[in-house]
């Protein structure tokens, strides 16, 4: 059994959901994560004016509430001629993972996310993703250099293998980010269609693994 994580690191409740499901994996290092990119707002070109980004802010205080975690809305709102695309910090979550298969990918995906909502920097730059996110594999004893990682961000493989990702999604019928689903020998069961807390993850996670060793014991 696994579970499946799919979402974006630019949908604030993604960057919300992730401390929840670090501790969630923590408290399972038996279960294996695979994470899929879901492509929120994949290839959009409209800039994002006062209006977008106030209606952003409104979600990232209810984020914020609820997962007690940093914003800096100064830099949002500083930010101009901004299109909120989500494909490039997508396509980096599979660039590291096509540079370090057995690297720890969610933190990758976090680390990401905090280069966005809390340093307040430009995700949509190929450039800056590929410093992040050579940074963060590093650390974690995975060296890799930014010229390297920023080589295979922008390849044609990475490319299709991110929509790849955003159809494997759609696939899985999810319509919104975060969804956490477990794959059990009877098939996929959803454990959180959306935001939840780890003690509520635990929860639904330990009735969903009792209902999977019923069935095979079936």
């Amino acid at each position: 059994m696994k579970l499946i994580y799919v979402g974006d690191p630019m949908c604030s409740w993604c960057y919300g959901f992730g401390k929840e499901l670090s501790a969630l994996v923590q408290m399972h290092p038996e279960l294996e994560l695979d994470i899929v990119v879901g492509g929120v707002r994949a290839g959009a070109t409209d800039i994002l004016d006062d209006a977008g980004k106030q209606f952003r802010l409104g979600h990232w205080e209810r984020v914020a509430a609820n997962s007690g975690l940093p914003f800096n809305r100064e830099a949002l709102l500083a930010r101009e001629n901004f299109v909120y695309d989500t494909e490039p910090i997508c396509r980096a979550v599979v660039a590291a993972r096509k540079l370090a298969p057995e690297a720890d990918l969610l933190t990758v995906f976090r680390k990401l996310q905090h280069a966005f909502y809390v340093d307040g920097l430009d995700t949509t730059s190929g450039r800056v993703l590929s410093e992040v996110g050579a940074r963060a594999l590093s650390e974690l004893g995975h060296p890799t250099s930014a010229d390297d990682y920023f080589a295979v961000w922008q390849s044609a493989e990475t490319i299709a293998e991110t929509r790849a990702d955003f159809h494997l999604a759609r696939s899985l019928g999810v319509r919104s980010f975060p969804a956490l689903l477990l794959e059990t020998p009877a098939g996929l069961a959803e454990l959180s269609p959306g935001y939840a807390h780890a003690s509520v993850l635990e929860e639904r996670l330990q009735s969903l693994l009792v209902r999977a060793g019923g069935s095979r014991n079936n």
